[in-house]
């Protein structure tokens, strides 16, 4: 079964590769220890030649099931992006970077559940030979979650990879980076990192 899973992971890279040339995938070495079967991606956002935000993507499959998950299926995410001072100084950055990946699952996927992680705010400073350096501001957010079917669509197994629509799940994840990297959403995707002053985060989190 994992070569279906793996396939429609693999679908949902190439939708969004041919959706934004921004973005770059590659596959990366899955961890080992997490679940019997496993696989992973990195991608990165480009704009101007320039990488803008970095990405891994990992889909843990046990066929036996796992303590915390609901099903048999879970994907952990790590997300990376440099904002400016305004917007890293924004009381409601965390929050509204934790928004994007709920609003993407939302918008994109069946089903999900148990979602966590942690949005973290990085301040890179530069000392002694690099002290001239300006600092670097940057946004981190961790998560992971469980695709599911709903209960109101019927399947032959809950675990059915047919019904969890995995491609949507990859695609969710790729619209919380490229919100995160600031490019503009896509139809069925979450709000970008907002350019101008913070309280322009605040606005977007009170819609």
């Amino acid at each position: 079964m994992f070569a279906v899973v793996r396939a429609e992971f693999q679908a949902g890279l190439d939708e969004q590769a041919a959706l934004r040339a921004e973005f770059s995938f590659e596959d990366v070495p899955a961890p080992k220890k997490l679940a019997p079967f496993a696989a992973a991606t990195s991608a990165s956002v480009a704009r101007d030649d320039a990488d803008i935000a970095f990405g891994r993507l990992v889909l843990l499959y046990d066929p036996v099931g796992h303590d915390g998950w609901p099903g048999c299926y879970r994907m952990i995410s790590y997300v990376r992006a440099e904002v400016d001072e305004e917007i890293a100084t924004d009381p409601m950055l965390c929050q509204v970077g934790w928004d994007w990946l709920i609003e993407a699952l939302d918008a994109r996927t069946p089903g999900y559940a148990t979602p966590s992680g942690t949005v973290t705010r990085v301040t890179t400073e530069g000392f002694g030979g690099k002290a001239s350096e300006p600092p670097v501001y940057g946004f981190e957010q961790r998560a992971s979650w469980s695709p599911v079917v709903p209960a109101t669509e019927p399947a032959e197994s809950p675990d059915d990879p047919a019904h969890l629509d995995l491609a949507g799940h990859v695609m969710a994840w790729c619209d919380s980076l490229a919100a995160a990297a600031g490019l503009p959403p896509l139809a069925a995707g979450t709000a970008a990192l907002p350019s101008g002053r913070p309280e322009a985060a605040r606005s977007r989190r009170r819609r």
